[in-house]
């Protein structure tokens, strides 16, 4: 029997999972990392670390499933999306490498802005500019450390790094070149009047295939490190997010997914770039050949929750440990016996920065209402409840294009906890479904490697193949109405305190080295 091995490099830690061409799970293993925040705003990682992962968690599937290794058949690759990665003129890392949360570069997004024309900048790439965004980033190195910027000879995405350490080749694919502002993506290729305009190298870039195309092969070490066969191919895989829509059958359009994993995101797939008119949502590539898709990103949804665990959820943490089960399940039991609404105490999940549909790096966490009848399961059901609040922020923008919601389908993390997908059905007011696979980006570039290597004709057909519904949330109809008067307060919050976070930011900037 074939089996294929997806790889996702995470903000959090790489994981890696084996299936069969059924998609049966054989194996998985994750290995965590560091994530720095140097300053204020920035975030970064070490691109070695993720390689080391890499191969620490393809070498334990491979060892752990038993599987024959010349049934090992291919890999697919995911990763998390925008992070930047520069190499030398001898493919050594010149710098960390700057994530898709780091904050660090508005001034750059104003001059990107100002150099093209915003509308220009959506007609070509169909996004405006944004902190997390690759370019905005190669502006910054640029302006802020011109020796490193002078010895740039490539360009590479996370997934695609790792790609290049597997094989040797320099490659991408049109989901994740999506999210680096360069990218054409109505017509699926580099923009050459974005390259032009901001004075970027062609050269710097990867080859970008379609996401499901067979990209290079595994050389002859490296395979005999992993324990897999020597040139074993490689899918072009998939961004994060297109790569999750794929695992979780985002692959027609009417049926979308919210992932609440570090980041929260609402994924929908369409035949056309359709945009938004105020461009607060995304529009990308999907890893099928022939659609896009739509996507809504608030930057910290469950990483709220892991903040809220760390911080507030020491005795959480304790109690879990003496019990032997995963605090965030203490965390939930106790969020469970406060009552919907959190008696009008409203979390505003903006940790980092706000992407959909507030792009503002200046936009930060905020507690609002609280009294003294609160007590701490009210402040964890708020910060789950303001996160879901989010998603709807993206789904109402996705609704509002015109596309039509057949099915909403929760992954992620959060999909864990039943509290959290009753909440979903909440506050959107609609089911929400779970799929009877949950490993995410990691499955869908495994099933992107079976098209590639030809076990199946399209993505769909291998979506279909492996992919079926688990169970179904319905709404509570008490609980939408109660929903819904707290979340037009919460549309509101941002809009009143906007010029605040700002102010706050440059005192932040002024004080804090």
């Amino acid at each position: 029997m074939p089996y294929f091995i997806g790889t996702d490099i995470g903000t959090s830690g790489t994981k890696t999972i084996l299936i069969d061409n059924k998609g049966n799970l054989k194996a998985k293993s994750v290995v965590e990392y560091p994530l720095y925040h140097p300053k204020p705003g920035w975030a970064e990682q070490n691109p070695e670390d993720w390689w080391k992962a890499t191969v620490e968690s393809i070498r334990k599937v491979v060892r752990e499933s038993g599987v024959p290794k010349a049934e090992i058949k291919g890999i697919g690759l995911s990763g998390q999306m925008h992070g930047t990665v520069f190499l030398d003129k001898n493919n050594n890392v010149i710098r960390p490498a700057i994530l898709w949360c780091d904050q660090r570069t508005a001034k750059q997004c104003n001059y990107i802005t100002e150099t093209i024309g915003k509308k220009r900048l959506i007609q070509l790439t169909c996004n405006p500019a944004l902190t997390g965004f690759s370019a905005p980033k190669i502006v910054w190195l640029r302006q802020n450390e011109p020796k490193n910027y002078a010895r740039i000879a490539k360009i590479l995405l996370p997934k695609d790094y790792i790609r290049f350490r597997l094989s040797g080749i320099f490659a991408t694919e049109v989901s994740d070149a999506s999210g680096t502002l360069l990218f054409d993506v109505k017509n699926r290729k580099w923009s050459n009047k974005v390259l032009d305009k901001l004075n970027i190298s062609l050269s710097w870039l990867p080859d970008a295939y379609e996401s499901y195309k067979i990209s290079c092969n595994t050389l002859s070490d490296v395979s005999d490190e992993l324990g897999i066969p020597n040139g074993s191919p490689i899918a072009g895989g998939g961004g994060d997010q297109a790569a999750g829509g794929v695992g979780n059958g985002i692959v027609r359009e009417g049926i979308i997914s919210t992932a609440l994993g570090t980041s929260g995101v609402v994924f929908a797939s369409t035949n056309s770039p359709k945009l938004d008119a105020q461009a607060r949502i995304h529009t990308f590539c999907h890893a099928v050949p022939k659609t896009w898709h739509i996507m809504g990103v608030m930057l910290s949804a469950g990483g709220s929750f892991q903040w809220f665990r760390n911080v507030l959820g020491r005795e959480e943490m304790a109690e879990a440990k003496q019990k032997g089960v995963d605090p965030y399940v203490i965390l939930d039991a106790k969020a469970s016996t406060a009552p919907v609404g959190s008696e009008g105490l409203i979390f505003l999940p903006y940790l980092t920065g706000e992407r959909t549909p507030y792009p503002d790096p200046d936009a930060r966490a905020t507690f609002f209402g609280i009294s003294p009848r609160h007590k701490k399961e009210h402040l964890t059901r708020a910060v789950m409840e303001g996160v879901t609040y989010g998603l709807r922020d993206s789904l109402e923008l996705i609704r509002g294009m015109g596309i039509k919601i057949k099915q909403i389908r929760a992954s992620g993390g959060g999909a864990r906890s039943a509290l959290w997908r009753q909440m979903q059905a909440d506050v959107f007011n609609s089911p929400v479904v779970r799929i009877d696979k949950d490993e995410g980006p990691a499955f869908g570039v495994a099933l992107l490697a079976t098209v590639g290597t030809g076990y199946y004709s399209s993505v769909a057909e291998a979506c279909d193949a492996t992919i079926n519904i688990k169970d179904e949330t319905n709404p509570v109809q008490k609980n939408v109405k109660i929903y819904n008067d707290y979340y037009s307060i919460y549309k509101n919050l941002y809009k009143s305190l906007k010029n605040d976070f700002s102010r706050t930011a440059r005192i932040v900037e002024k004080y804090v080295k």
